[in-house]
């Protein structure tokens, strides 16, 4: 009995982590329609929540664009057109992956530049460190050499 409230406690903990945000009235009848609006929707932001995709978002706005998504799908367009016309329509702000274009080039060639950066200073910080500690002890005069001597025996080191 024990085992099984143990199995029922932890299905329902485990719920959230199955479930969707698509609703069963937004699926398309055609599988392989709705596997496309699926996959379209995984790549779709959410205006409201921002991090998560339509598919996964609760969001009446994202109901609207799962929605939007299927009619486009059903109206003969391909994935990238549908892309494409939500592009337009929101930005490539929508996009959970933006393309790489003039405008997202900053978005994605500053984090490998950062990176590049902060390997070079490392490089060079290590390269003076190494520098330093091999330089050779500079040579004292001989008038250097008779007042170390004198300073040594005065303080008693020898």
């Amino acid at each position: 009995m024990t085992r099984i409230f143990l199995l029922a406690f932890i299905l329902v903990l485990s719920a959230p982590v199955f479930s969707w945000a698509v609703q069963p009235d937004e699926m398309l009848q055609n599988p392989v329609l709705e596997a496309r609006a699926r996959t379209l929707s995984q790549q779709l932001r959410c205006m409201v929540c921002q991090n998560e995709s339509i598919d996964e978002s609760d969001a009446p706005l994202a109901h609207d664009l799962r929605v939007l998504v299927r009619e486009r799908l059903q109206a003969g367009d391909s994935d990238a057109q549908v892309l494409d016309f939500l592009v337009a329509r929101y930005g490539e702000f929508v996009l959970l992956k933006p393309r790489l274009s003039w405008r997202t080039a900053m978005l994605w060639g500053l984090p490998p530049g950062l990176l590049l950066i902060g390997i070079t200073l490392l490089v060079g910080a290590a390269a003076r460190r190494r520098g330093r500690a091999q330089e050779p002890a500079p040579n004292l005069t001989a008038a250097e050499q008779a007042r170390l001597k004198k300073i040594l025996a005065d303080t008693g080191v020898s």
